[in-house]
């Protein structure tokens, strides 16, 4: 008849180890199937010093089945994932992938006070198949009160910022390389303006179109055409110590103490 081997076991109860094990005994926790053995002598009868798990799945990992693995785990070989589906993960410790990291799926989260890239480029919407259509609408959001957004929009063709843009002292804004607005001037690449408006303009040299009377210009181009566009005739030519009237009527003048000194009243009325 063939011998039998039997160890110690627990069928119910409390998950763990035995209170005791005698040097080199050993006893198997079915509750959470593990392995333990007596290690060392420590004392009388043969007490061993340590019950350390040997084996089971609630020691060890597991070839099959779900399990929770805890603490660092530090694999040195090669770690072939492709045939798992990792529906969650869930760790207190560092994880570090030396190789590459795809992820599938429709939302991921990173809970992370500070998350660094070394690849100087980000890219977005990279789908199998990008357009202008599956980029509007993308961009970065920063959560708030409100959403803070800068966003590329298919209708406009152009980025787009909810919020205010406030440049450093000393930076401007630049197309193609040449400045066209800073916090002081206008850039030397603005040559035509839709302003309807301006504040005090202290110096400057004006060479745009004549200016209408209407705006408080004469629309004259000579200095003959504005005093005909004033309707000032020759009279704004004559000078202080000698006027000419010729022809003529002056009525409805009083002169008091007025000198007349080398003038000649030729024809009309006085």
């Amino acid at each position: 008849m063939a011998n039998t081997l039997r160890i110690k076991r627990r069928a119910s109860g409390n998950a763990g180890a035995p209170t005791s094990l005698a040097n080199a005994e050993l006893a198997f926790n079915e509750v959470d199937d593990t392995l333990y053995y007596g290690k060392g002598t420590g004392g009388q009868g043969g007490s061993a010093t340590t019950i350390e798990a040997i084996g089971g799945k609630g020691a060890f990992v597991n070839l099959t089945g779900a399990q929770t693995i805890s603490g660092n785990k530090t694999f040195t070989g090669t770690v072939d994932l492709s045939a798992a589906t990792i529906s969650t993960i869930t760790t207190t410790s560092s994880v570090t992938i030396g190789g590459n990291l795809t992820v599938n799926g429709t939302t991921t989260t990173v809970n992370s006070t500070t998350i660094t890239v070394d690849d100087k480029n980000l890219e977005l919407g990279s789908t199998a198949s990008p357009s202008d259509t599956s980029a509007d609408g993308g961009g970065i959001t920063l959560k708030g009160d409100t959403d803070k957004t800068f966003s590329w929009l298919n209708s406009s063709d152009a980025w787009t910022s909810s919020e205010h843009i406030d440049l450093a002292s000393g930076k401007a804004f630049y197309i193609n390389g040449t400045s066209v607005l800073s916090g002081s001037a206008l850039g030397s690449g603005i040559n035509s303006s839709s302003l309807t408006s301006v504040g005090t303009i202290s110096t400057g040299v004006w060479q745009g179109t004549t200016v209408g009377l209407a705006y408080g210009g004469t629309g004259a181009t000579t200095a003959s055409g504005a005093r005909t566009a004033l309707e000032l005739g020759t009279i704004a030519l004559q000078a202080a110590s000698g006027v000419t009237i010729t022809g003529g009527t002056i009525s409805g003048v009083t002169l008091s103490g007025v000198t007349i000194v080398n003038s000649t009243i030729d024809g009309g009325s006085y």
